[in-house]
């Protein structure tokens, strides 16, 4: 445990008197945890987790390899114990019509997603839009929707940016295995980071193609804010809004067809 505890404040970038102050503990003591000299309470375990901001998935790793059990439960999300959790999400999804909205977990996989979305992947071959489907592969592969994003140089750049924060932060190796896959799909220079800024202004504006003309859409990532359960610390729901006044009376035309 005291290697994994070092291996997550070296991920952070925290020393050893950074990460004692924030936990409220001495150095000594605290090296003694990460050599193995001295074994960490429960308390001690979910407070060093704390402080080092490590996902829930984790925190039961780390309690095991201490010696307790694990804290934190995992329900898929049709499960009946996430009954009123699936319901809320949906209700936010719907609620954000005549955008589209959609919800995935850690791993990118489409989870939810309200009526707007299907509008957006007409066309698409069925290998890529059959479930389990992964909304980043979707997004860059060439017979995705590439074809359709007019900056998908840029948005390729941003995608690749978020993806290794999450990996830095989680270090998912299913993760890191799908950022090489995704990289080997053309699109862009992904060691150039400047270009998710270039002519972005304050924000990085999705351009898609669609029957509607083109589309211009900023993104919102919304968590919950206080879960004790794995799937929903794990969940993200990610909602689009018009960037423009022509791409908001689009949605609203679009919108109309599905009453």
């Amino acid at each position: 445990m005291g290697a994994q505890i070092r291996e997550w404040r070296q991920r952070r970038r925290l020393s050893q008197l950074d990460l004692a102050g924030h936990a409220e503990v001495s150095t000594r003591h605290l090296s003694f945890l990460e050599t193995g000299r001295s074994l960490p309470s429960r308390e001690m375990v979910l407070r060093l987790a704390d402080r080092l901001e490590v996902p829930l998935r984790e925190r039961n790793h780390l309690l095991t390899a201490a010696g307790y059990a694990p804290m934190y439960a995992e329900h898929k999300l049709d499960d009946p114990a996430m009954q009123m959790a699936r319901q809320a999400v949906q209700r936010v999804l719907t609620a954000h019509e005549p955008y589209p909205a959609l919800a995935v977990d850690r791993h990118w996989t489409l989870i939810a997603s309200n009526r707007m979305v299907p509008l957006f992947l007409a066309g698409l071959p069925d290998e890529l839009v059959a479930p389990p489907l992964n909304v980043l592969k979707l997004s860059l592969h060439p017979q995705g929707l590439a074809p359709r994003i007019v900056n998908l140089a840029q948005w390729r750049a941003h995608l690749f940016h978020r993806l290794r924060q999450q990996i830095a932060a989680s270090a998912d190796p299913v993760l890191a295995a799908m950022l090489n896959e995704l990289r080997a799909y053309p699109g862009g220079d992904d060691d150039a980071p400047e270009q998710i800024h270039v002519d972005a202004g304050v924000y990085l504006p999705l351009q898609l193609r669609s029957p509607a003309g083109v589309l211009s859409f900023i993104s919102t990532i919304t968590v919950f804010g206080t879960p004790t359960e794995i799937t929903l610390a794990e969940l993200a729901l990610e909602t689009f809004f018009p960037a423009d006044e022509s791409t908001a009376l689009a949605l609203q035309q679009l919108a109309g067809s599905l009453r």
